[in-house]
């Protein structure tokens, strides 16, 4: 899952992103309403955390801007404006939550869960490829019955390979959806983490699920 948070404040931009990528989001920070527009409208989010007060675009018009050019993102507004008429205009101009500063970072986190199941809520809660079951509501993941522990990142990767298992998918797609935008695709992180999982995943089973395809990138399936 993939986050854009939009803050112009340093240490709650940090904090905010250094917790979620705890949590193994994938997150871009832009710190003024036309980064924060070009942002969300390039590139394709999860969810977009998005304060009110911002320089260059103010957050509200900012909402409206980008529902009206049909970018329906769900969208969290993070503000210390917290009377009953600013919460109806935030709502009003497109936001589908409304978070008053100081928030705990427990209650965000729930807020975000929150969204991605609405919009997800006719889709299964868990995902399988032959025995392996992802849960992602719990964030557990098991081979043949037995729980595997991982990770926030390395929950973050299999799951990015289970929804598209059967599939190539390249560095540089797996760079875009579970790293963020500063990545650097010249490192060799991604090929580690993936022998990460491949130690848990696929250390004991004789049927192995990740394979590597040659000068293209990987593939989860059954063999």
């Amino acid at each position: 899952m993939k986050i854009l948070v939009i803050e112009d404040e340093l240490k709650v931009a940090d904090f905010i992103k250094r917790g979620l990528k705890e949590e193994g989001y994938a997150v871009d920070v832009a710190r003024d309403g036309e980064d924060g527009y070009f942002q969300a409208s390039s590139n394709s989010y999860d969810v977009i955390l998005l304060d009110l007060m911002l320089p260059k675009l103010d957050g509200l018009s900012l909402c409206r801007k980008l529902r009206q050019e049909n970018i329906h993102t769900p969208l969290i507004m993070l503000t210390a404006k917290d009377s009953v008429k600013d919460k109806v205009k935030g709502l009003d101009s497109g936001a589908d939550d409304y978070l008053p500063k100081p928030f705990s970072f427990e209650e965000l986190l729930a807020r975000v869960r929150a969204l991605l199941r609405k919009g997800k809520s006719q889709q299964p809660t868990r995902l399988q490829v032959a025995d392996l079951v992802l849960d992602l509501v719990s964030h557990k993941v098991w081979r043949a019955g037995q729980e595997i522990i991982l990770t926030g990142k390395e929950y973050a990767l299999l799951e990015y390979f289970i929804r598209n298992a059967g599939s190539i998918i390249t560095r540089t797609m797996i760079s875009e959806h579970v790293w963020d935008i500063n990545f650097d695709t010249f490192t060799n992180v991604i090929d580690v983490y993936v022998n990460y999982l491949r130690n848990k995943i696929d250390k004991g089973p004789k049927n192995k699920l990740i394979h590597t395809i040659r000068g293209r990138g990987y593939i989860l399936k059954e063999e």
